[in-house]
């Protein structure tokens, strides 16, 4: 199956056949067996995690300017489809692929995509999505329970209860965190005597009518991009969102959100603020760290804000009970975002949004004269999304197969890889970790042991020196040498690349023990159930080859900037 795809005549008996189940299930069969058979074969392929074409390349075949006028034979275009895209894709379920929170998925998935493609049911009402929709709203009480343990009769009461909604299905994550911000949003400026609510009048007239000059949220320092996208959407304004910086464990530093809500409340910054929500983060995307949910849900209900909890990343670890701990007080959130295409490990991309109040989603009920009317059943009177995919068959599904019991065996596997990597760096001498993992990602960088020695001789002299001179001196030297181990890790991460065979990625925090000063940092996710000692000891030993080969270029200017301290060690 190569070459260039055939051009075939066009007639309607022939397309009418590619709409409809073949007589025979043996031709459907042949293709299928042919595009799994492709599948395989990637899988299989031995060789680097990408392949070895360009970017400049690639799109130089994807380069046609027009739309295909003719119909072409299927096994032509899935010759095609092998060539030019299965060939060329990242193999992000490679047990060398560590760099992000794509992982090796169930090849049980695949079936359920072929399911939910040829059902094409439409969960935006009924009459498309009959059994779909229970399924749907089965798997949404199973979450509600996990995070907030309301009472056997209250899920009896509400699991297909048509009046309500415990949450939504969303495409990804970042619509999940929409959802939550809009309710808070209309819950903030709701219908008064004649005024009809921010959802009817608009963001303008709800802050005069209230009083209030804008509407803020506020988050820590490691909250996700997509919140300023939703503050950006519902008119708050990106400005309007505020960060909190975060303490050494890369969690909202307590004190500060207490410091920040007081001076809003008070006014000291010239505006009349209205506290919209507080977000806490169970599972930072940057370093799995989780804010003490217990205080912030205490401090948002002070201030009379909605609790949002941002679990995308770490929520589904709520299935295993000695990881419940860490997620104290999440009980006490307004709503929750869990990702199904993180550590539920389905495919890309699936999110749930879940509010504790069954009735919260009635905030932003809607309606249609042809669909979705007002006293349907129908799941899209309380999305933000119309039409969707029963993307909820896959993690319903992954739940019954794997079940609870295999999803603490496939966390602990991950857990035990976090802790043997760490391990393993340490060992090394050429590496400093740099973020205490709660949730399976790993922070660190490379730097030569003669370096890493120098810098803690010079923390530890620092934190002791008692003529602020010398301590001047030395968070100069500090911050410099830092500079030089930066550029170093960004040059590496940028040489990893090209190296191809193996992978992490790379992010910058300001939360290490040298903070303020801003760290490059090397970002390892260790979900994959496929990654082993073996598959770690290759990404070290590639990281310490490189990292030394380039050392040399930059240990001119150390020794130079390091002067007679810094010697020639």
């Amino acid at each position: 199956m190569t070459g260039k795809p055939r051009r075939i005549e066009a007639n309607l008996e022939y397309l009418r056949k590619l709409f409809i189940m073949p007589d025979s299930p043996d031709k459907f069969i042949e293709f299928g067996n042919e595009l799994l058979e492709m599948i395989h074969d990637f899988f299989q392929e031995k060789g680097g995690i990408h392949s070895a074409i360009t970017l400049p390349e690639l799109s130089r075949i994807f380069d046609r300017t027009s739309v295909p006028e003719g119909p072409h034979l299927i096994k032509d275009v899935l010759g095609e489809i092998k060539s030019k895209v299965i060939d060329h894709s990242v193999k992000v379920g490679s047990p060398h692929y560590i760099g992000h929170m794509t992982s090796a998925i169930p090849y049980f998935m695949i079936l359920l995509e072929m399911i939910i493609a040829a059902l094409n049911q439409n969960q935006v009402k009924i009459e498309t999505a009959k059994a779909s929709s229970f399924v749907e709203r089965e798997l949404i009480a199973w979450m509600h329970r996990l995070v907030f343990c309301r009472t056997d009769r209250f899920y009896e009461k509400n699991i297909q209860n048509p009046r309500v909604a415990l949450g939504n299905v969303t495409s990804d994550g970042t619509l999940a965190n929409f959802t939550a911000f809009l309710v808070a949003r209309e819950k903030a400026f709701p219908p008064d005597g004649d005024f009809p609510g921010l959802r009817v009048a608009g963001v303008g007239r709800a802050l005069r009518h209230y009083g209030y000059t804008r509407g803020v949220v506020l988050v820590s320092a490691r909250g996700h991009y997509s919140i300023r996208k939703a503050a950006n959407l519902l008119g708050l304004g990106e400005e309007n969102v505020i960060t909190v910086p975060v303490d050494g464990q890369n969690r909202m530093d307590i004190k500060k959100l207490e410091r920040r809500v007081r001076r809003l409340q008070e006014g000291r910054d010239g505006e009349r603020s209205k506290i919209i929500a507080v977000v806490g983060i169970a599972g930072t995307t940057e370093t799995g760290n989780i804010d003490d949910l217990e205080a912030v849900g205490g401090i948002a209900a002070e201030a009379g804000a909605h609790f949002h909890v941002d679990a995308c990343w770490g929520g589904s670890a709520l299935l295993v009970e000695e990881y419940r701990h860490l997620f104290r007080g999440i009980e006490r959130a307004d709503s929750v975002s869990i990702d199904a295409h993180k550590l539920l490990y389905c495919p890309m991309s699936m999110g749930v949004v879940l509010f504790r109040n069954e009735r919260d989603l009635n905030t932003i009920r809607h309606s249609s004269r042809y669909i979705i009317r007002r006293n349907s059943v129908d799941t899209g009177r309380f999305t933000v999304e119309g039409s969707r995919p029963f993307a909820s068959l896959k993690p319903w599904a992954a739940l019954k197969i794997i079940g609870r019991e295999g999803y603490g065996l496939l966390f602990r596997h991950a857990k035990e890889t976090t802790d043997a990597f760490r391990e393993m760096l340490e060992t090394c001498g050429n590496f400093e970790i740099l973020n205490h993992p709660e949730l399976f990602i790993l922070n660190y960088r490379f730097i030569p042991a003669e370096v890493r020695d120098r810098l803690g001789a010079w923390l530890d002299e620092r934190a002791g020196a008692k003529e602020r001179n010398r301590a001047r001196e030395l968070e100069g030297r500090i911050k410099k040498v830092n500079t030089i181990v930066n550029a170093l890790n960004v040059k590496l991460h940028k040489a990893l690349r090209t190296d191809d065979t193996t992978f992490v990625s790379r992010t910058t925090l300001e939360s290490t023990r040298y903070r303020p000063q801003s760290i490059v940092v090397l970002r390892a996710v260790l979900i994959n159930p496929l990654t082993d000692r073996t598959a770690l000891d290759t990404v070290m030993a590639t990281q310490n080859r490189l990292g030394l080969e380039l050392w040399p270029e930059f240990r001119t200017a150390y020794v130079r900037m390091a002067g007679s301290e810094g010697g020639e060690a």
